[in-house]
């Protein structure tokens, strides 16, 4: 059982708080198992990822807040980790990931409120990290 999966039931069963950071961190470590296994898929999904998170016409704070609300609406715990970390290391607010919330919730309707909540959580953590 994947240490994603096991947080996600604890989470559930015991009605304990996600660990977005680990959760972070697993995005992370998978993407180092993927690249060890497939090296020439991940080559290019790494220059996919760089394309398109380059700051051209949007910065890369708005890039990052548009990749969460893409990953609540699609119900991707390790989409809203990652993206809630790295937009508030871009320098989002939480007002902004607030608003970013509402704009999910709007796309993906009321599942998406589920993740929404779990974005503000995400940033709240990483928030409290770095203080």
């Amino acid at each position: 059982m994947s240490a994603v999966t096991r947080r996600k039931r604890q989470s559930k069963e015991e009605d304990v708080p996600k660990d977005h950071s680990g959760i972070a961190h697993d995005v992370v470590t998978g993407v180092g198992l993927l690249q060890r296994a497939a090296p020439e898929t991940m080559k290019a999904f790494g220059a996919l990822s760089a394309a398109a998170t380059m700051s051209r016409a949007l910065d890369s704070k708005t890039k990052e807040l548009m990749a969460l609300a893409i990953g609540i609406a699609v119900h991707c715990d390790g989409c809203v980790a990652y993206h809630t970390k790295m937009a508030h290391q871009h320098g989002a607010t939480r007002e902004e990931v607030a608003e970013t919330v509402a704009l999910a919730i709007y796309m993906g309707g009321g599942p998406a409120a589920v993740y929404g909540g779990d974005a503000l959580r995400a940033f709240d953590q990483f928030a409290e990290a770095k203080a």
